[in-house]
């Protein structure tokens, strides 16, 4: 059964999982680059980034998990974007010519364009539609494989208030943003419906996955 999943996704001690005043030259606000340091130190980044060294101990094992088994991602607009990138006909997104998905992308917006195709396998594929909707696109385009739900915050959420989440690894950064967009507004109880277990990280950060009851 193909799965929905949610991996590497930062958040504060507050619960942000990006800073106020997003643009164009600050993607994640007033957060800058701190919610995603602890990746940044991994042996898997400085690969990704052609440089030797980073570390190989917890966090390089679950940032490792990101690509096995996906065949498609669904994002948000602010994910693919800077507010008002819709009006910008050349905008393909953050990555540059090859963006590290290598499979079918789906930005819910409601700002649609025509499909863009990248290097590597990527296609940006632009839909304003319900997230049950979305996940049934992704997951035809999947192949059966899994569909991997990349963000942002409230794309999240959204998928977890529709119960069509089945597998978020969530990272606690120690630090407090007190502004932003946070993950878990409106999610009371959603610990009930998962398994849920912590680890540790000798960089500060706690390793959260929550895995549907039943899986």
């Amino acid at each position: 059964m193909s799965l929905t999943r949610v991996h590497n996704f930062s958040v504060s001690l507050d619960g942000f999982a990006t800073g106020e005043g997003q643009t164009h030259d600050a993607p994640f606000g007033h957060a800058g680059e701190r919610l995603h340091e602890w990746m940044f130190g991994t042996r898997w980044w400085h690969e990704r980034m052609g440089q030797p060294g980073g570390t190989a101990g917890l966090d390089d094992a679950f940032v490792r998990q990101f690509t096995p088994g996906i065949g498609a991602e669904i994002m948000g607009a602010l994910k693919f974007g800077y507010p008002g990138w819709h009006e910008d006909p050349e905008w393909k997104g953050w990555w540059g010519p090859n963006p590290p998905f290598h499979t079918p992308t789906f930005i819910l917006t409601h700002h649609t364009r025509p499909p863009i195709e990248m290097e590597g396998g990527t296609t940006f594929h632009f839909l304003d539609t319900s997230p049950t909707k979305a996940l049934e696109t992704a997951r035809e385009a999947a192949g059966g494989q899994d569909v991997r739900l990349g963000g942002g915050a409230t794309l999240i959420r959204d998928f977890l208030a529709a119960g069509l989440v089945d597998h978020m690894h969530v990272v606690v950064v120690p630090i407090l943003l007190g502004r932003g967009v946070r993950l878990w507004d409106t999610l009371e109880g959603l610990e009930k419906d998962y398994a849920v277990e912590a680890a540790s990280s000798p960089s500060g950060v706690t390793h959260l996955t929550f895995t549907r009851a039943g899986l």
